[in-house]
């Protein structure tokens, strides 16, 4: 075959959570098994994150955070729909339970969204190379249209849409769990319409969804990018992002967002995935496959002809 079938993007989400993570995707990036890094900008180690990825030259997006630990805008110096009344956002599941009702003010959520914009800039000196969502909240119903009429207006032009071909379909995967991940594409779905109507891109596919954590191998990140091929011309190159969370486990009480690490910051999975992600048969795999990794700007170049998410979505739904 005369070039690669996928050109894959891979992010390490949550930089700047903490020091020992942050060792970790480093280490990844160096290694070239990860290409891009989300950037917290309310984590408890962003200073030292943005100070790595200056010096390693990392391409570095922003993780717009709604739903853990304190925020960075307006919100944290009065009452707001974001809080709780400790003044810490709602959680990840307690934000969308509030926005599903009703609860969530989402003129507030644009104040946050362009504070942690602002904010990213003062940490590394320019614009992010895209803005994605931890825990996904960029694509919930109501704030996925606030999400694209910000990064509209502040010129960024790339952003993550969690569709992951055939995830309802991976029994490896805990009740809850694909349970989430369904309505996570579910709500991505539906927002490719107002994210398209600003002017947004994405990769072509996504995985991250069934490959998180302890559920991450070789056979599944490449059985998930074969899934996602299905269907697409011989000859086309298919653009995707594999997200990631790489890391050595985070140690109480550093780390976070305000609140110290989570459990699964702090379990054996992050580093589970640094493993996989640098393990030479994942390297071979891919290789193998067709796969080629790449930063995100190297997207821009697609050729016409290329698959697009469009024709994607409509050959096979999810």
């Amino acid at each position: 075959m005369a070039g690669p079938r996928v050109r894959l993007v891979v992010t390490a989400d949550d930089f700047g959570y903490c020091p020992r993570r942050d060792e970790g995707i480093v280490e990844a990036f160096l290694a070239g098994a990860v290409t891009s890094v989300s950037l917290l900008v309310n984590g408890a180690a962003a200073e030292s994150a943005a100070d790595l990825a200056r010096r390693h030259k990392i391409p570095t997006g922003l993780h717009a955070n709604l739903s853990e630990g304190r925020p960075v805008g307006p919100a944290r110096l009065g009452d707001s729909s974001l809080l709780s009344p400790e003044g810490f956002f709602l959680g990840k599941m307690g934000f969308r339970e509030a926005v599903t009702t009703g609860g969530v003010a989402l003129p507030q959520v644009r104040e946050e969204l362009e504070a942690q914009l602002i904010r990213f800039r003062e940490l590394l000196g320019g614009d992010p190379t895209h803005v994605d969502g931890h825990q996904h909240v960029h694509v919930l119903p109501g704030v996925c249209q606030v999400f694209a009429e910000v990064l509209q207006a502040n010129g960024v032009r790339f952003t993550r849409l969690p569709v992951e071909r055939g995830v309802g379909d991976r029994a490896w995967l805990e009740a809850p769990a694909r349970a989430f991940a369904c309505s996570v594409e579910r709500d991505a779905l539906a927002a490719v319409a107002p994210f398209s109507r600003y002017g947004l891109r994405w990769t072509d596919a996504f995985v991250g969804l069934s490959t998180c954590g302890r559920h991450m191998s070789v056979h599944r990140v490449s059985g998930a990018l074969a899934r996602a091929l299905e269907g697409i011309p011989t000859g086309h190159t298919l653009t995707a992002e594999l997200m990631a969370h790489p890391g050595y486990p985070s140690v109480p009480p550093a780390g976070g967002c305000g609140k110290g690490p989570d459990a699964f910051s702090c379990s054996w999975e992050r580093l589970h995935e640094l493993r996989v992600l640098t393990a030479p048969t994942l390297r071979a795999q891919l290789a193998q496959d067709g796969v080629q990794l790449c930063a995100l700007h190297d997207l821009d170049s697609r050729r016409p002809g290329e698959a697009t998410l469009k024709t994607f979505l409509e050959r096979s739904p999810p």
